[in-house]
């Protein structure tokens, strides 16, 4: 981490200190109040709870700290990920997003975006480096690509894509905000299921968008008051608690993943190792410059779909879960949702677990 990422992470912690009065609590308490106390309309800090409310307040206090931006949170991250498209886009705009990316992207574009007259073009994530901008209104990227882990030069697409007078929406789930910064890259939204790293802990739905173009994120704020998006209070105080030790969980999980896929590249029973912190991984030249390290995701081939579900099913310490980001490490045969992958393709999530068992344990599945 940087000096200026640790700073962030120290006002992240402390950033309601000088706003406390004397003997209130140092954690923000769950509001779980629809209404408010409201003779009159103006100057009310909240008016009605699919508006805002206080919870809510509190966590997007933390992730604007963290993206250094204006932050909207939803109740998910396809939510946010809806709310990012839908303000950007109108009948008739085209937008690129990855055919390689995740699944329920590609789904909203095909069963909603474009029966609503959005021409949607799906491209491959490499592909996006060379592709012809002209003609789109949204380029709209995950880079790592999940689940693939392909990587592509945020700043790059950017440039390119403000040429050709489109925007650029980041999807940063893979990476967090500690890991990757797309809105210095030149970004113009990120949007992020914060059920994943963030949160930590698999128990809680949430997404958020971030953005530096006031109008912009005001049009987002806009669409999750009246369409009803709204992130309950009780999600909002689980996502604010796991902020808190977002930096500790992501050290010790990318520490161990660069260790697991290390010997995972060397294991004779696997093969296609895909992690971007392997100095011979294809998204490596990413790791150092717009990202922080290789993450906490692993993608790897076992012989086929048998053999991936038995190894899944025989490691103890593998949650068998459609998610990634928590403290259990957890791992899925990918190609069961669609995915355009090998059908031994495992996506591997590392938790918190201490790296020696954890690979003890992995090394005796793929053993029996």
């Amino acid at each position: 981490m940087t000096a200026e990422t640790d700073a962030r992470i120290a006002h992240l912690l402390h950033h309601r200190k000088a706003g406390l009065a004397l003997g209130e609590p140092v954690v923000p308490p769950i509001s779980v109040a629809t209404t408010f106390h409201l003779p009159q309309t103006q100057g009310a800090v909240h008016s009605y709870g699919r508006a805002g409310q206080p919870t809510w307040d509190a966590v997007e206090a933390q992730l604007a700290i963290l993206e250094d931006a204006e932050v909207v949170a939803f109740p998910s991250g396809m939510a946010a990920i809806t709310a990012a498209l839908i303000c950007c886009l109108k009948a008739g705009a085209r937008v690129m997003i990855p055919s390689d990316g995740y699944y329920v992207t590609r789904l909203l574009g095909r069963d909603m975006l474009q029966v609503y007259g959005v021409d949607v073009v799906p491209v491959p994530t490499l592909e996006m480096e060379a592709a012809d901008f002209a003609g789109f209104d949204v380029i709209y990227i995950e880079t790592p690509s999940n689940p693939g882990l392909d990587t592509i030069d945020i700043a790059n697409i950017a440039t390119r894509a403000h040429a050709a007078g489109a925007r650029v929406i980041v999807d940063n789930t893979t990476m967090t905000p500690l890991l990757q910064r797309p809105l210095d890259l030149g970004a113009d939204l990120v949007v992020a299921a914060d059920t994943k790293a963030p949160a930590g802990h698999s128990d809680a739905l949430f997404g958020h968008v971030a953005g530096r173009d006031a109008a912009l994120m005001a049009r987002v704020a806009d669409w999750r008051r009246q369409s009803g998006s709204v992130p309950g209070p009780f999600e909002a105080y689980l996502v604010h608690r796991g902020l808190e030790t977002l930096e500790v969980r992501l050290s010790r999980m990318c520490a161990s993943a660069e260790v697991i896929a290390e010997r995972l590249a060397q294991h004779p029973d696997v093969r296609g190792v895909r992690y971007p912190g392997l100095p011979g991984d294809r998204s490596h030249k990413a790791v150092g410059g717009q990202m922080t390290n290789g993450g906490f995701l692993i993608g790897f081939d076992l012989a086929d779909a048998a053999t991936a579900e038995a190894f899944l099913a025989r490691c103890p310490l593998i949650e068998q879960a459609t998610s990634f980001g928590g403290v259990h490490t957890a791992g899925e045969r990918r190609a069961r949702w669609g995915d355009d992958v090998a059908d031994g393709f495992i996506r591997l999530s590392v938790g918190v677990e201490p790296v020696e068992a954890l690979w003890q344990s992995i090394e005796a599945a793929l053993g029996s």
